[in-house]
C-alpha cells in the first residue's frame, strides 16, 4: 500500500490483512509508515500499540544481527526467521504484525545497520515464505526510491480525488514502472459522489494509471476513528465490503 499521507492506506491495508486471514491464509502485516498506527486498525488498544518496539529502534536486535566489533563495519549475512518469531505481535483480528519504524530525526545516527535488518526481513517474507504479506508503506515515494518494495507481487497506490493525491500517485506509478514492478494499480478511496469518481478516472486515463476499484466514503469509518475503535469492527459498511472484495480480486490476479 502506497500513496500520499492521509488517503487511507492503513485502513485498506488492515482490511486486506483481515480478509486474507478469513480466507485461510497465514497473514503478516508490516507497518512501514513513519507514523505507525496499523496496530490500532488491527484491533490492538493504544496502550498495547505503544508497547511495540519498532525494529529500527531495537538496538539489541540490530547489534546482534549486524555487529562485527568494528565501528562502521556491519555483518550483512544473517538469518531473519527469529525476528519473525520473536517480534511479530498477534492482533485480535488474527493478523501477525511487525512494526518496522523509520528514522525519526536528522542526526539520529547512521541507519545502515537497521535498514539492513529491515531489508533482509522483507526479502525473506516476500520471496521465501508461503504466506500473505501486507506492507503499509510510508507516505510518498521513500520505499519505492530505496527499492524496499521492489519484490512485492502487487503495489496498490491509494488516492482520493484531490489533485495533490493524484499527482503523487502518478509519481509513485512512474517510479514503480522504472523499477520494473509489473502489477501496479490505483485504488480510489473516500469517493463521495460521481464527480469525485470521474475526477479520479479521468486523471488515471490521461496518465496511464490502471484503476482497480473505488472505495466509497463511509461516515461510520470516521466515527470509529473518533472513538478509538478499529473501523474494521463493522464488516457491513460499504467501505469494508469493498475492501474485502479487493482480496478476491488480488488472489485471482496472483493465480493468473
Amino acid at each position: 500500500m502506497s500513496g500520499k499521507g492521509g488517503v487511507g492506506k492503513t485502513l485498506i491495508a488492515g482490511g486486506l490483512a483481515r480478509g486474507f486471514v478469513e480466507r485461510g491464509l497465514k497473514t503478516m502485516a508490516i507497518d512501514a509508515d513513519s507514523s505507525p498506527n496499523l496496530a490500532l486498525t488491527l484491533g490492538l488498544t493504544a496502550e498495547e500499540a505503544r508497547k511495540i518496539l519498532p525494529l529500527t529502534e531495537n538496538k539489541e536486535l540490530v547489534d546482534r544481527k549486524t555487529g562485527t566489533g568494528y565501528a562502521g563495519v556491519y555483518n550483512l549475512n544473517f538469518t531473519v526467521d527469529d525476528i519473525i518469531q520473536e517480534y511479530s505481535v498477534k492482533t485480535p483480528l488474527g493478523v501477525n504484525l511487525i512494526v518496522m519504524g523509520t528514522v525519526k530525526a536528522m542526526g539520529s545516527g547512521c541507519m545502515c545497520a537497521p535498514n539492513a535488518v529491515v531489508r533482509a526481513m522483507l526479502r525473506h517474507l516476500m520471496v521465501e515464505r508461503n504466506e500473505a504479506v501486507v506492507l503499509d508503506l510510508e507516505a510518498g515515494v521513500e520505499h519505492i526510491g530505496r527499492g524496499t518494495a521492489r519484490a512485492v507481487d502487487v503495489l496498490l497506490i491509494v488516492a482520493d480525488s484531490n489533485l495533490k493525491s493524484l499527482e503523487i500517485a502518478k509519481h509513485i506509478h512512474d517510479m514503480s514502472a522504472a523499477a520494473e514492478m509489473k502489477h501496479v494499480y490505483v485504488v480510489g478511496n473516500r469517493v463521495m459522489n460521481q464527480t469525485q469518481e470521474e475526477a479520479i478516472s479521468s486523471f488515471a486515463a490521461k496518465n496511464g494509471l490502471e484503476l482497480l476499484t473505488f472505495i466509497p466514503f463511509d461516515q461510520r469509518v470516521v466515527e470509529a476513528d473518533m472513538i478509538g475503535e478499529t473501523p474494521l469492527k463493522d464488516k457491513e459498511t460499504d467501505a469494508m465490503k469493498t475492501i474485502d472484495n479487493i482480496c478476491d480480486t488480488l488472489l485471482k490476479k496472483s493465480v493468473n
